[in-house]
């Protein structure tokens, strides 16, 4: 971990195993997620990329790594006399244990701020370093005409990025008609609750780039709302102890209904204060398309005691459209301590009814919430067979936004005490039920009838629904050629699209095997599955098997597959008083009754990809989409697209840094 700046609080990572093999990314303890990302505060983003060397072997008593990393690719101050925090980790694969080079406690508010001190550095210098990146891509797509043919578009794209750094610590990057088609396409998660939008992390590098100084609570900036930019410009650096993010993008049409291009821009500035602490405020906006969205926010995060910190945040939001303008408001405030045997997290929150952020990942408005977790974690002997065992007791009340202040009942609530052991040798084992009631909003179901076509009614959602829950989970080690996780969650759970009681049943399972030291092969398999409790009918099936597997031919060159098979089918929807199918709206405005809906979709990706740096790549790639009647049978698939592409870049620097 290279802390530039010396603020405790944030670190590029550089991680490289007994081979040489790169992985390098940040870590920000920050107060919310990195735009984009699926890892939480304190956690290794790998999303980013830099440009450094190393190797390593194995010795007869263990191994040696060696890495070089140039001051080009590094941001840090312009001050003559400089330290930098530094830690070095070792993972130990076979045990799950981790030493650092200075004595760290994971039990504490902050990792970084445990960090050692390189002191006293002088005479580098960064200077100016441009980077220039033109691309061509071509893309070939594929689909029937309807006549028994198949008909091919060829798509040929110039385009280019830009990345000037302008001193050790200010970057502006530029983009037009970024091509992304080296981006691996992303899982297909199954929604634990169909009500809210999946969250997916971003992966195109442009948008990678500087995204930790983009980093708000609640996820007020979301890189994936930019669809696919004409153009785009992103402005990251320090200035003192100020951060500075900009970004601004011109994006594509098909976003919005006019067919207008909406332009995207985003402020974000952050204060270091003391220590680790900080101070931020947000602009931003989406406009265009008949619909503009500005948004406001101001925030902090105040660390101290060594094991505490609050964080406090207030935003508010104006959206226009159809020529009415609403506002809202939302704020959080949170208190959190980590100790070594006992840690907590209390937060209260509140999210107005209109609260847009089109620029961000709020997938629910219109709530008051307030939660609490207490963690209690008990340490065994090193080398014992349980090592350590965390209990997190967690527990959730929600309001609708107007209820709370009126003083009524509230909507959901929710209570769990999610219990996790270490075993010798880097095991683990997880129990976790969950304790929750549910009731429901009749105006989240205006689209929903009951009756016959001719004579439709409003639907009536069921009363308060109680659930109980239980998940198992299972983790091995990372042993020599493989690691593996398998869990299961089963109970009685409700199903929203219709407010009927169902019994549940969700597999989750992982396996990573490294079968020589150039081929590498990924499984998952994620299933969930509903069944109504009050006529034993299967209202919902999702099965979801993925296989990725890699080739390493050199250190520059290798083979991808990605075969993924989504299977889904749920059953018309029923009223769970009479047991009647409900009626949903048809494309003209009538009333018909719910159908079957299945859908059984293979999607398969190949890759060749030569990368000798970042920003020099040749990519050729295939990818098709099948479908057949019944799922998973592989007997019937039929073709249904494809696409061949073809992507040549390469990066001109100008280096000012010796």
């Amino acid at each position: 971990h290279l802390d530039t700046y010396n603020e405790r609080n944030r670190a590029m990572v550089f991680i490289v195993n007994a081979l040489g093999v790169q992985a390098d990314g940040t870590k920000s303890e920050g107060g919310g997620f990195i735009p984009g990302s699926n890892v939480m505060p304190g956690q290794n983003d790998l999303s980013a990329d830099f440009l450094w060397e190393s190797k390593g072997r194995i010795t007869e008593d263990g191994y040696e790594v060696e890495i070089r990393i140039p001051f080009s690719s590094l941001r840090y101050p312009t001050s003559a006399r400089q330290d930098w925090g530094i830690q070095i980790q070792r993972n130990i694969q076979h045990s799950g244990y981790q030493v650092t080079w200075t004595e760290a406690l994971k039990a504490s508010s902050s990792f970084i701020d445990q960090e050692g001190t390189l002191v006293g550095m002088t005479g580098m210098h960064h200077g100016q370093v441009v980077q220039l990146n033109p691309e061509l891509t071509t893309t070939i797509s594929g689909a029937p005409d309807g006549n028994g043919a198949w008909s091919y578009d060829n798509a040929p794209q110039l385009g280019g990025n830009v990345r000037w750094a302008m001193g050790s610590n200010v970057v502006l990057n530029g983009t037009v008609k970024p091509d992304f088609s080296q981006v691996e396409a992303d899982a297909t998660e199954i929604a634990a609750d169909e009500r809210f939008a999946l969250f997916y992390p971003e992966r195109r590098p442009f948008f990678v780039e500087g995204s930790d100084q983009f980093n708000v609570p609640n996820t007020l900036v979301y890189t994936r709302r930019v669809v696919r930019p004409e153009a785009a410009m992103k402005l990251t650096g320090k200035l003192g102890r100020t951060d500075v993010a900009v970004l601004s993008a011109l994006d594509d049409p098909s976003t919005t209904t006019t067919g207008e291009r909406p332009f995207v821009g985003i402020l974000r500035l952050r204060r270091g204060i003391g220590a680790q602490s900080t101070a931020g405020v947000l602009y931003s906006e989406r406009t265009g398309g008949g619909r503009s969205n500005h948004l406001a926010d101001a925030d902090v995060h105040w660390v101290f005691g060594g094991q505490y910190y609050v964080q406090f945040q207030g935003a508010f939001s104006a959206t226009a459209e159809d020529g009415s303008t609403t506002t809202a408001p939302m704020w959080e405030a949170s208190a959190d301590g980590t100790g070594r045997g006992y840690g907590f997290h209390f937060s209260f929150k509140g999210i107005g009814d209109g609260f847009a952020a089109d620029n961000g990942f709020v997938p629910r408005t219109d709530i008051v919430e307030i939660s609490g977790a207490n963690r209690f974690t008990l340490y065994g002997a090193e080398g014992a067979l349980a090592e350590r065992f965390n209990t997190f007791v967690h527990g959730t009340t929600t309001w609708r936004f107007a209820d709370f202040f009126d003083g009524k009942s509230l909507l959901e609530d929710q209570i769990s005490a999610m219990s996790e052991v270490t075993l010798r040798g880097g095991w683990s084992l997880g129990f976790a039920p969950t304790l929750a009631s549910y009731a429901f909003d009749a105006a989240e179901y205006g689209d929903v009838f009951t009756g016959t076509p001719s004579a439709p009614r409003a639907f009536l959602p069921s009363d308060r629904i109680s659930t109980f829950t239980t998940r198992w989970s299972v983790n091995t080690p990372q042993f020599a050629r493989f690691a593996a996780s398998v869990a299961v969650t089963h109970g009685n759970d409700v199903d929203f699209q219709e407010t009927s009681r169902v019994h549940r049943l969700d597999w989750n399972a992982t396996l990573d095997t490294r079968l020589t030291s150039q081929l590498r092969v990924g499984a998952t398999y994620r299933s969930s599955r509903f069944t109504r409790r009050s006529d034993d009918e299967r209202t919902l099936a999702t099965r979801i098997p993925r296989l990725k597997v890699e080739y390493q031919i050199t250190r520059s060159i290798f083979l991808r597959m990605v075969a993924q098979y989504a299977a889904m089918e749920r059953a018309p929807r029923r009223d769970p008083s009479t047991g009647d199918i409900l009626l949903v709206r048809d494309a003209n405005g009538g009333f018909v009754p719910s159908t079957l809906s299945v859908s059984n979709a293979l999607r398969a990706d190949w890759l060749f990809s030569y990368r000798p740096n970042p920003g020099t790549v040749f990519f050729l790639g295939y990818g098709n989409t099948m479908t057949e009647p019944e799922s998973l049978r592989f007997d019937r698939l039929r073709r249904v697209d494809d696409a061949f592409f073809v992507k040549i870049s390469y990066l001109f620097r100008a280096l000012g840094a010796r």
